[in-house]
């Protein structure tokens, strides 16, 4: 018989190719916390790995040096994942194909970070009924970030859907 032939014969009783299976999201047993404990990636599967997003100013009409312009902890953040959603949508992907996640906060002018404000932002775009899907997701408090008023930088990895 034709090796050719028999790999085929073999690749076809297979259930699932590497590139058909699908992203695997285990949740934290006894948990609710709108976080993946962790993500399965299939092998062959295309990631895209979205550089770190930063906010925009909450009010463009105030002076940029000022808290005031730039807003909270959870207007920074809906700006960020706003900001990523649209790239998301340039590559023609979703939310729901965010895999990983890498939070940078900072604390304002000696205050606790304001991990709640972050969490109220978050939970807009994840572990929602429109949108389940829960990244794995890693948050970090930072001194400072590039500009002095900005409390939040995201980056993102997402797998492209098969």
């Amino acid at each position: 018989m034709n090796k050719t032939f028999v790999s085929a014969a073999l690749l076809a009783l297979l259930p699932l190719s590497a590139a058909q299976a699908e992203v695997i999201r285990h949740k934290t047993p006894g948990s609710d916390f709108p976080i993946a404990r962790a993500v399965e990636v299939p092998g062959g599967a295309t990631t895209v790995y979205v550089s770190g997003a930063v906010p925009q100013p909450a009010d463009a009409s105030l002076d940029a040096a000022s808290a005031e312009a730039w807003g909270d902890t959870k207007t920074q953040t809906i700006s960020v994942l706003n900001g990523i959603e649209a790239t998301l949508k340039d590559l023609d992907l979703t939310m729901g194909d965010v895999v990983k996640m890498q939070v940078y906060l900072v604390a304002p002018e000696g205050a606790p970070a304001d991990f709640s404000g972050f969490m109220e932002g978050y939970t807009q775009f994840f572990g929602t009924e429109a949108q389940p899907n829960l990244p794995a997701r890693s948050a970090m408090i930072v001194d400072a970030l590039v500009h002095p008023r900005w409390l939040v930088e995201i980056e993102v990895t997402a797998v492209r859907p098969q």
